[in-house]
Order: C-alpha cells, then sequence, then structure tokens
C-alpha cells in the first residue's frame, strides 16, 4: 500500500507548502534519499521508490519514526488518553522522564504535535495548539497508522549527513534539504549547523556528483549561488503560505491569517525539465488539521 500523505510531524523550515514545485523537478528514481529528513514532507507526499533511505541528525526525531514504523499500536495506546493542554505539554517538555525508546517517543509526538510550528527546541518549544488547526489529539491513532504503513521497509538512521552521502548507492535521488545558510538555526532546532557544515556539504555533493542525482534546497543568497556555480542548474523560486496563529504566545502581535511568500534555490546536477516528473499527489481536500 502507498499512501501519498501529509508529514505525521509539525516541522519548523519544513516543505509542506512547496511541495508541488519540488516535486514538479523530482525524476524517476529506484532508490530515495533525504540526508535531512525532518518532517520528511516531499517523502510522505510523493509515490514511494522501491527503495528508501531517511536520515536526519536528529535521534530522538529518527527513534520516533521508528517506533511508528515498527510498534506503531503501543505509541497509539500511550497517547489514547491524552489531551492537548498547556499542563501536559509541560508535563512532557519539564517533568516526564523518559527511559525506553518508547517513551521517548510518546514524549516527541505529544511535544512535535503540540508545540508552535513544531519547534522543538527546549528553549522555544512553547504550546502551539488549537482546535481549528492543529490535529485533534483523537486523530492522533489514524495519522500513526497510516504513516506506519509508509515507513515499512523505509531505512532509517541518525548519522552524519556525509556518511549517508558517500554511501548511498549509484544513481541514487537525494532530496537534500540542509538548515539555510543565512538563518537562526539555534533558535528552532536541537542540532544546527556550523557555517563549515555547509561548506562540507558541498564538497561531499561535489565528489558524487558524477554517480548521484539530487535536488538541495536552499535560502536564495549570494553565497549559495558562488558555492554551487559548479552545479547543473539553479531554479529561483517562491511560493505563497500562510501564518495561522493558533497559540497564545507573548509576542504581542496577532499575524493569524498573513500572507507571506517562500524564497528559495532549487539546486539540481540534472536537467530537471527533460528528465520528465513524478505524478503529483493531489492536495485539494487536505486541511492544515492535517499538518
Amino acid at each position: 500500500m502507498d499512501q501519498e500523505m501529509n508529514s505525521p510531524f509539525r516541522y519548523a523550515g519544513g516543505k509542506f507548502y512547496a511541495r508541488k514545485l519540488i516535486l514538479e523537478h523530482v525524476p524517476y528514481h529506484s532508490c530515495y534519499v533525504e540526508p535531512f529528513a525532518g518532517g520528511s514532507s516531499i517523502f510522505f507526499a510523493k509515490v514511494k521508490a522501491e527503495r528508501n533511505w531517511l536520515n536526519d541528525i536528529d535521534d530522538e526525531l529518527i527513534n520516533c519514526l521508528m517506533v511508528i514504523r515498527d510498534y506503531p499500536e503501543k505509541l497509539i495506546d500511550r497517547l489514547k488518553s491524552e489531551k492537548a493542554t498547556k499542563e501536559r505539554h509541560s508535563y512532557y517538555k519539564n517533568i516526564f522522564k523518559p527511559e525506553t525508546e518508547l517513551d521517548y517517543a510518546v514524549r516527541w509526538f505529544y511535544l512535535n504535535r503540540t508545540s508552535y510550528s513544531g519547534i522543538m527546541n527546549r528553549q522555544n518549544c512553547y504550546f502551539g495548539y488549537g482546535d481549528k488547526y492543529s490535529m485533534r489529539p483523537e486523530n492522533w491513532p489514524r495519522n500513526i497508522l497510516r504513516t506506519s504503513v509508509k515507513l515499512q521497509n523505509v531505512k532509517l538512521t541518525a548519522l552524519d549527513f556525509e556518511e549517508v552521502i558517500e554511501n548511498v548507492e549509484d544513481g541514487a535521488f537525494l532530496f537534500v534539504d540542509p538548515p539555510y545558510f543565512n538563518a537562526d538555526q539555534d533558535k528552532f532546532y536541537t542540532h544546527f549547523f556550523k557555517k563549515e557544515d555547509h561548506f562540507r556539504l558541498c564538497d561531499v555533493l561535489k565528489r558524487n556528483n558524477n554517480r548521484i542525482k539530487f535536488l538541495l534546497t536552499y535560502d536564495n543568497s549570494p553565497e549559495i549561488r558562488k558555492l554551487y556555480k559548479w552545479v547543473h542548474s539553479l531554479h529561483e523560486k517562491e511560493w505563497n503560505y500562510t501564518l495561522n496563529r493558533t497559540d497564545d504566545q507573548k509576542n504581542g502581535t496577532d499575524r493569524k491569517g498573513t500572507r507571506y511568500k517562500g524564497r528559495e534555490l532549487f539546486i539540481v546536477n540534472y536537467d530537471s525539465v527533460k528528465q520528465g516528473s513524478l505524478p503529483l499527489p493531489l492536495f485539494a481536500h487536505k486541511t492544515l488539521k492535517d499538518v
């Protein structure tokens, strides 16, 4: 069973709103790899390949995916009586002490689904649930089960990106979505890039350029353009998204419903026009409650 679906997680910097634009550039492939999985919006949105590898340096995120893949009923059982409240969010964030892999998955899943924008950095992990726009706890079991189906036979690892890229099979297609070059990553993620990591990523992609295909997404900056001037082509892309305020954070603003522009570079080492892209899933019936 191959489902085209939304990511099971909320994830800061995820590609939910850019999925259609990205999928238009994805070539046919039999092996699919994400060295920076995060919310894995593209993996879940597209048709599943014969072989799939999702990696992220965040071991708690990968652990949660592993539990969803291998023990979905156990995770559902632990979450079945949960309510999305500030009190429970505070409990999992500050009091609950996980001891097992299942415990860690319960905490990660609960905090991710109830935190503002899915931000998991403890310093900025605030309650951000709202019934109107968030997935309700009674719908979590269905979300977990369909995610488990999609994750069957998917390789899951928590490795450094360089190890992944060096070891992918020849002819693999990689969707590479690193942290932005110019961004305050430390506010959102538990693991983040240093400047030398951006250069290291460029080097490992260049070393493997002739044996893999990759679509790399980055902020549209002069530094990145210069760094990747050797690549086949760079596409400027922008898309609309709406910030829906679902919490009562103390930032003194109310930006609910405000429309924003997402702007990035899509960097590809193949002719993404002549390649022919994958069939696009239909998202017209999706709502923000699925996000």
